[in-house]
């Protein structure tokens, strides 16, 4: 007989459960966290276990790593299917989620998720504490103005540059406040150094890195970009289709229908990483506004605004970019915006970029 086994992991304790091939329980139990516990409750079955399944989550990667190191034929699950597969139970219980996964197991009806390597989770965890410092930045100094202006003290249009300056002249007057805002204005300073730090590491590690220098070969995309589509893909040969990349990050309409009288194309789906797909819309924002050049991607999105308009071509043209970069790393080759441009005037235009990188990483 072979048996499959579902964990319904939590940080601190997970529950497993066996099934049989023939749908019978023959073991529910609960223990710590631990790749070697899980492995441990489940020694008996050993050489008689097809697949334990175990859904996607933040301590996936590691405890996935750790159940094959083990020997275990572990199998990580999307979220959304299996929240799919269990909203039929009546209790959600965690041995409940166990056997609803362990029965996913044994019928095949699962989408497996996949597992990336430690080098893209270490690339993702840079530009996420990245974005966290580039939005609090923001934050501190709107709680700065919102604070003035309970004593009719309104900034107005202050740049970035001279706002600690006009802090200062505004609360010079008033002794507690001023003591105040230089704390914050500190704290201000203090997290935008270090958000220069991070960003100037996201900069040298895409200007070292081949594949991403090709993506930045494209109008609009940067160092951001290029380095969140190398960590979100990590193997390009995942995927059948460049096509099929869109909606990977959630760039293609959702439909809805059902017999002859009801089809309907919503919006896009969002489904997938929100970094991504921002920082995909970003590149195709600056593509059609402030690349100046001629580019065949550009001439078809300045086409699709005047008869749509500006935000669905955006989002068009995002999707056109995630499909041209996945082909360009399966495929190895480099991006030609105008096929009429000559050589030599791409090349230059590519050192153009690739120098003012520099002198940003410097």
């Amino acid at each position: 007989m072979e048996y499959f086994a579902g964990l319904d992991v939590s940080i601190e304790a997970t529950a497993i459960c066996v099934v049989g091939d023939d749908g019978k329980v023959v073991l529910e139990t609960e223990v710590p966290t631990e790749p070697e516990l899980i492995a441990e409750a489940l020694e008996r079955f050993t050489g008689r276990l097809r697949r334990v399944g175990h859904e996607a989550g933040s301590v996936s990667p590691w405890l996935h790593a750790g159940l094959i190191a083990l020997g275990l034929p572990a199998v990580c699950l999307e979220t959304r299917h299996v929240r799919a597969a269990l909203s039929a139970q009546r209790n959600k219980t965690d041995a409940a989620d166990a056997l609803g996964i362990a029965h996913i197991m044994r019928t095949g009806w699962f989408r497996q998720a996949h597992i990336k390597t430690e080098e893209c989770y270490r690339i993702r965890l840079l530009l996420v504490q990245r974005r966290n410092l580039k939005r609090k930045f923001p934050d501190i100094e709107n709680a700065i103005r919102h604070s003035l202006k309970v004593f009719g003290i309104r900034l107005g249009k202050v740049g970035r540059g001279s706002m600690e300056k006009a802090v200062r002249e505004a609360v010079a007057h008033d002794a507690m406040t001023a003591g105040l805002m230089e704390c914050m204005l500190r704290a201000r300073a203090a997290l935008w150094d270090e958000y220069l730090i991070l960003h100037k590491l996201v900069t040298q590690l895409a200007m070292r890195d081949e594949l991403c220098r090709r993506f930045m070969a494209i109008p609009g995309v940067g160092p951001v970009t290029a380095l969140n589509f190398k960590s979100a893909i990590d193997d390009p040969a995942r995927f059948r289709r460049s096509r099929n990349v869109a909606a990977y990050f959630g760039l293609t309409s959702r439909r809805w229908q059902s017999g002859s009288s009801i089809d309907v194309k919503g919006r896009i789906s969002k489904a997938g990483d929100p970094d991504m797909r921002r920082a995909l819309y970003e590149a195709a924002s600056a593509m059609l506004t402030r690349f100046k050049g001629r580019d065949t991607i550009k001439t078809w999105g300045l086409k699709l605004a005047k008869t749509k308009c500006h935000a669905k071509a955006r989002v068009a043209v995002a999707r056109k970019l995630a499909i041209v970069m996945h082909a360009m790393w399966r495929d190895g080759t480099f991006y030609a915006g105008d096929p009429d441009a000559e050589a030599h005037e791409i090349d230059t235009a590519y050192a153009a970029k690739m120098q003012r990188l520099s002198y940003a990483r410097s």
